[in-house]
């Protein structure tokens, strides 16, 4: 198991074809995909097609993957998966934070920690300059995650989505943090 990040209760590793079926149960969880596509179900075909080669991708200028499955340390339970991943293909200055997790992850704090544990990889070892992170303008939970792990409101913009989804009216909001402000 190629395990890129531990910290007190998760174990964010690499992705592998076994997950496939952690996947699918949850990208088809309402909840869950609520602020992404609605609650609309993934199909398996979809997870294998194109989720799943998406999260195996590498980027050479972090020098692995931009997506990690995370897991309860003690129990290796599947909680969902965390992305850490550069805008520019070849450049590590710019990465995006983002979380999935299952519902029986939400509320006990495991966002925030996986969230954390980048920022501090990456600005510590992986010569990131700055994090960013989007949600819908709705998403208090999501938001509460990101202002917990550090990074502070930059702006609200509108993006055009494929099926406007209920929320999208109150566009979607940007949140950052540079490698200065994260050493005061």
């Amino acid at each position: 198991m190629d395990v890129f990040l531990t910290t007190e209760r998760l174990r964010l590793r690499a992705f592998t074809e076994t997950d496939v079926a952690a996947l699918f149960a949850l990208d088809n969880d309402p909840d869950v995909m609520r602020y992404l596509n609605g609650g609309k179900p993934t199909s398996l075909e979809a997870i294998r097609a194109r989720s799943l080669p998406h999260l195996l991708h590498d980027y050479p200028c972090l020098g692995t993957r931009g997506f990690w499955a995370a897991e309860e340390k003690t129990t290796g339970g599947f909680l969902g998966w965390f992305e850490f991943r550069p805008l520019e293909e070849h450049s590590a200055e710019v990465v995006e934070l983002g979380y999935r997790l299952n519902k029986a992850a939400w509320g006990r704090g495991y966002a925030t920690e996986g969230c954390r544990a980048l920022i501090d990889k990456g600005f510590g070892e992986l010569g990131v300059e700055r994090v960013t992170a989007n949600t819908m303008a709705v998403n208090l939970g999501s938001r509460r995650v990101m202002e917990k792990a550090g990074l502070r409101f930059v702006r609200g913009f509108r993006s055009e989505w494929p099926e406007a989804i209920e929320g999208s009216e109150h566009g979607e909001v940007e949140y950052a943090l540079t490698r200065a402000d994260w050493g005061r």
